[in-house]
């Protein structure tokens, strides 16, 4: 039995275990390189350099869109294709897939370039701002196709069958900037600049592993090179239907974070945008382990359903969300027993950081044990392969409620209206998510008790 064909018979609390493990870990690593640029430019920069960082974060999310657009659509087609029993078909949808994922980083990069500075005084760079911010994006962009293709490969990986082959792709990109940041940051005194070289240094390195993994012939499915630049319209279209939904929360959150930058600096100044610097971190690093669970179970519930196991599929999804709830309870918890000493870590020196940072943590965090359900909601619908339940459930906290509530909050409660838009969002979307996903349930519930019969 082949480690796909495992998936549709192994007992799925064990099964999730083995595959969810790898991935959370290595979501938690893949997190570092975000969360350590921030603490080491937060202690060796200081707040306009922590702003700097914050102010290029929604850029950040538009690449990793397009790279999640590809990469978690052609994730699901293939898990699906492989319960199907369509081995052939998965190697070409994951030969066009990088394909994809190389020509939209190239083009990315250009335009990035092409527009630094009309693109960053959009999202709410001031002038005192702009040199961090521009210093950090000029040199990430062109590590684009380096992300793109470590990132994008590394759930075709997963998806037939290898999490811990996975999780060393994220290990050995996050190891390398941890070690690179304070190298480059402190002992080179190259500030933001260095921050950007050790993060595209790390990617480089994960893209070459991931790879190495494909070319050597270690995968279960072959990469066929003929098919990255034959790509293939109608797998074009199913990727991008599969993976719209990922691909608009990631561009959701970037449009987000572009409102909310300005509507910080409006009502806080350079100094609110670098408080919610620290609050993206620690959201961060809590909600990373959710996206690897999902990432542990989108596997399953794809073969599975595939496979037209449908009490599969209510058993994988159940325990994911079970533990998806249990994480962001233990991260709520620490947001209220030990706040100071997480936000001291992106620098304590700077007294009125610190006051900002902890009224805002506290604030956006207040419904945190409800999102792990909503988020791994979302994700159930994309693994199906209903890219449109899926859109809706992703949308909903990000377009539908949060910027509404971001633009009209702050009119009446200024600065800590912005921060009290996020609980608002989260309560809304996830009673939205447990309406959605309660018919599905029920739905697979008849199918699996018809076969049954």
């Amino acid at each position: 039995m082949d480690r796909a064909e495992r998936l549709g018979t192994e007992r799925i609390l064990p099964l999730l275990v083995r595959f969810s493990i790898p991935a959370i870990v290595g979501m938690l690593v893949q997190a570092l390189y975000n969360v350590v640029d921030r603490i080491f430019v937060g202690n060796g920069v200081g707040p306009l350099g922590l702003a700097g960082l914050s102010v290029v974060f929604p850029i950040m999310l538009v690449q990793m869109a397009f790279v999640m657009l590809v990469g978690l659509g052609s994730t699901a087609l293939i898990s699906i294709r492989l319960g199907e029993g369509r081995r052939e078909e998965a190697e070409k949808i994951m030969s066009n897939a990088l394909g994809l994922l190389i020509i939209i980083a190239l083009v990315g990069t250009t335009a990035g370039i092409l527009f630094l500075d009309p693109v960053l005084r959009l999202l709410g760079a001031s002038e005192a701002v702009l040199p961090y911010a521009r210093d950090y994006l000029s040199i990430i962009l062109y590590g684009a196709i380096f992300q793109a293709v470590s990132f994008g490969l590394n759930h075709m990986i997963r998806a037939q069958g290898s999490p811990k082959i996975a999780m060393a792709t994220m290990l050995i990109g996050a190891i390398t900037n941890t070690i690179l940041d304070p190298i480059f940051i402190f002992g080179f005194g190259w500030g933001v600049k260095g921050a950007a070289i050790a993060t595209i240094i790390s990617q480089a390195v994960s893209a070459v592993w991931v790879l190495s993994y494909f070319l050597r012939g270690k995968s279960q499915l072959r990469l066929n090179l003929r098919g990255i630049y034959r790509i293939e319209l109608s797998n074009v279209l199913q990727i991008a239907s599969i993976g719209f939904a990922p691909f608009a929360m990631q561009l959701a959150s970037s449009v987000q974070n572009l409102i909310l930058n300005q509507s910080l600096l409006r009502h806080g100044g350079d100094l609110a945008i670098s408080a919610m610097s620290i609050v993206f971190s620690i959201n961060t690093l809590v909600l990373m382990p959710i996206f690897g669970i999902n990432q542990g179970a989108q596997p399953i519930l794809g073969y599975n359903y595939g496979a037209k196991q449908y009490q599969r599929v209510r058993e994988a999804f159940l325990y994911a969300a079970v533990a998806a709830t249990f994480v962001v309870t233990l991260g709520f918890l620490a947001t209220r027993l030990f706040p100071v000493q997480l936000v001291s870590l992106f620098g304590k020196e700077d007294a009125e950081l610190m006051d900002l940072g902890l009224r805002a943590v506290r604030t956006v965090t207040i419904f945190m044990p409800i999102v792990g359900f909503q988020i791994v909601g979302a994700n159930f619908f994309q693994a199906l392969g209903k890219p449109r339940k899926a859109a809706v459930l992703s949308l909903s906290r990000q377009i539908l409620l949060l910027i509404p509530l971001v633009l009209v909050l702050p009119r009446f409660l200024g600065l800590q209206g912005v921060f009290w838009a996020y609980p608002g969002a989260d309560a809304g979307a996830t009673v939205l998510t447990a309406i959605l996903v309660g018919r599905e349930l029920r739905a697979l519930g008849r199918d699996a008790t018809l076969q049954t019969r």
